[in-house]
């Protein structure tokens, strides 16, 4: 069977059924017939990795911040339920980041645009207007993933 014939079927699979190319795709790989492997899915799905990491991030970073936001602008509303998710959503980006180290520019370049969502959050959350969070992010990157740090 020719290369030609091979990458054809292969794009076809991958349109198909995902979980069955992703198989042959790496069973392929490990017996190095590279030539037979469908390179231009497998970058794009390699590619889609490295943005759902950073989706994920941006995420669970959002989350944080709001939760941060409520700890520091409702002081009386204070729960234990709010001091877990800011230490689960703690844990869970340490993790990320030890996975990917690379992601740490990516974090510190998202907080900006994923302040001004979790403000938005924050408001609709607490009821608060948007005007009563600052602008810019109040919260250092060290403070952020800093397990130790509540505001006040």
């Amino acid at each position: 069977m020719s290369t030609q014939t091979l990458k054809p079927a292969a794009t076809k699979l991958y349109e198909q059924d995902f979980a069955a190319w992703a198989e042959q795709t790496a069973r392929l790989i490990r017996q190095g017939r590279l030539d037979e492997v469908d390179l231009e899915n497998l970058a794009e799905e390699v590619e889609a990795m490295s943005a759902g990491q950073k989706h994920e991030l941006r995420s669970r970073l959002r989350v944080l911040l709001v939760h941060l936001l409520k700890w520091k602008f409702q002081p009386a509303k204070r729960s234990g339920s709010w001091k877990t998710t800011i230490g689960d959503q703690r844990d869970e980006l340490q993790d990320l980041l030890e996975q990917s180290p690379s992601l740490r520019v990516t974090l510190g370049d998202a907080i900006p645009q994923v302040y001004r969502r979790a403000v938005r959050n924050a408001s609709l959350q607490t009821g608060l207007s948007p005007g009563a969070f600052p602008s810019e992010c109040p919260f250092s990157t060290l403070q952020i993933l800093d397990d130790d740090f509540l505001p006040e």
